[in-house]
């Protein structure tokens, strides 16, 4: 067993087809924060939520996107900012998927690179999920 501790996710590194088209994706569609660094040149950007997010990097030429590609990652979000969440999805006329994970419920939406984003959130209590 370590003897440190896991806060939380940082950052889940994504390759994308067009990093400014993507950048400006997650911008629009979940409000997250773009971060350029110059001393880190044309890539990575981040995208973060808080201190959580993506990094985006270019796909080269003779990538595989599906076999370099992740499943999906998730965004944590409280229950109201879920139905939030759904009415602006539904605002910009996005198709998503939503499931009943008997613990959480979650809202599925894929980048313009075809990733899977989720966004997830408790419905009962934590000491129910989060148990020590």
């Amino acid at each position: 067993m370590p003897n440190f501790q896991i806060k939380g996710l940082d950052h889940v590194g994504i390759t994308v087809k067009d990093l400014n088209a993507s950048a400006d994706w997650y911008i629009k569609v979940l409000g997250l924060k773009k971060y350029k660094l110059e001393k880190w040149g044309e890539f990575p950007i981040f995208l973060l939520a808080g201190q959580t997010g993506i990094a985006l990097f270019p796909q080269s030429e003779n990538q595989d996107q599906q076999k370099d590609s992740i499943d999906h990652f998730a965004f944590n979000v409280s229950n109201t900012d879920f139905e939030l969440a759904r009415k602006h999805f539904e605002s910009l006329n996005l198709k998503y998927t939503f499931k009943d994970h008997h613990y959480f419920h979650s809202l599925y939406i894929n980048d313009p690179d075809g990733h899977v984003v989720e966004l997830t959130t408790l419905i009962g209590k934590e000491e129910d999920f989060y148990q020590v």
